[in-house]
């Protein structure tokens, strides 16, 4: 299962990290995903929603 919210389809991004040196490394930003259970046409079903869906109310929770 990818790491990806199941409602903007958020997913991980690559960067880097900066150092003080400016020295840049490769690193990840990974989408901030709760495993919730959400109604989907009358009926529930459990999903990985990132936590600005669940914040701006783009799902109904069960």
């Amino acid at each position: 299962m990818p790491k990806e919210c199941y409602v903007c389809h958020k997913s991980t991004h690559s960067g880097n990290n900066v150092s003080h040196s400016n020295k840049h490394t490769k690193r990840t930003f990974k989408p901030n995903l709760q495993r919730v259970k959400i109604i989907e046409n009358g009926t529930p079903k459990r999903v990985d929603v990132c936590t600005r869906c669940l914040r701006s109310g783009k799902v109904e929770r069960g």
